[in-house]
C-alpha cells in the first residue's frame, strides 16, 4: 500500500498525540469511511420537486417575477393569491 508522504505524517502525528498506534488510526479512518459508503446506499431515495401543480400554467414567471417573489419570500402565497383573484 502507498501513502502520500504527507498524509502519512499528519496519521502519525495525530496518532502520536491521541497515544494511539498509526495502525490503529489507519483502522479508524477505514473503518469511517466504509460505514459513510454504507449508510449512504441506504438512505431512502429523496425526490426533489421540480415544479408545484398548483401553480396555473398561465402564470407567467418570469425572472423578474421570480427575483421579486423571492424578495418577499412568499411564492406560495402568491399561487394561493392567484388562485383567490381567479375565483
Amino acid at each position: 500500500m502507498r501513502i502520500d508522504e504527507a498524509l502519512l505524517n499528519e496519521a502519525k502525528a495525530y496518532a502520536a498525540r491521541n497515544g494511539r498506534s498509526l495502525t490503529s488510526v489507519m483502522e479508524d479512518a477505514l473503518r469511517q469511511l466504509l460505514n459513510r459508503a454504507t449508510e449512504a446506499a441506504e438512505r431512502p431515495r429523496v425526490e426533489l420537486v421540480t415544479s408545484d401543480a398548483r401553480l396555473k400554467p398561465e402564470i407567467d414567471l418570469t425572472p423578474e417575477l421570480i427575483y421579486h417573489l423571492m424578495e418577499q419570500d412568499d411564492i406560495e402565497g402568491y399561487g394561493k393569491a392567484e388562485a383567490d383573484a381567479a375565483r
